[in-house]
């Protein structure tokens, strides 16, 4: 789990150095989205009395803030958004919302990855169209770090596995998105 941690924490850092410089363009809807989530799932674990078992939750939305935060630094690093990044957006914004209400784990936990997979779908759609506005090496640090996830699970249980699996597939898609023309060069 700790390395996993170390591993966002670089990845992220990364990627808010190349958005300060304007060599990468984040979607802002999609950082907004991965902050808001898990910054809130975080606080609701703290104040339910986990301690340190949610850091890697934290670090899982803070880091996107910071990346947020960093876009509006430059005025180079900033994508324009459009129609799709909106209605994802709004899907998103809709499925947090029924994510925090529900009383049921295993529904909450459907919803909160509807949330995040209408968040990541701008960010894929923007790699898979124009990867150089991307760093990959943050999406392969978490790829990385929801691999490490799975070393922790105790029961493998939908509610234990569902988002690490989630989150792995996810990864697969965007750093297959941002390596797919070198890969099929080659081929």
């Amino acid at each position: 789990m700790l390395l996993g941690v170390v591993a966002s924490c670089i990845g992220g850092l990364v990627y808010m150095r190349d958005t300060l410089s304007g060599a990468t363009k984040p979607n802002r809807v999609t950082f907004l989205i991965w902050a808001i989530a898990p910054l809130t799932a975080a606080a609701a674990s703290f104040s339910s009395g986990v301690t340190w078992a949610v850091l890697p939750v934290f670090i899982s939305g803070f880091i996107p803030l910071l990346i947020l935060i960093a876009s509006f630094a430059n005025k180079h690093a900033y994508w324009k958004l459009n129609a799709f990044d909106y209605i994802c957006g709004a899907l998103s914004l809709l499925a947090l919302l029924l994510w925090i209400l529900t009383k049921d784990p295993d529904i909450a936990i459907i919803f909160a990855i509807l949330s995040d997979a209408f968040a990541v779908l701008p960010t894929l759609r923007k790699a898979w169209k124009y990867p150089e506005t991307e760093t990959a090496i943050a999406y392969i640090a978490a790829l990385f770090t929801a691999l490490t996830s799975f070393s922790e699970i105790s029961s493998y249980s939908f509610a234990a596995v569902a988002f690490p699996t989630y989150l792995s597939i996810a990864g697969i898609c965007l750093v297959f998105a941002l390596y797919r023309k070198r890969i099929f060069r080659r081929v």
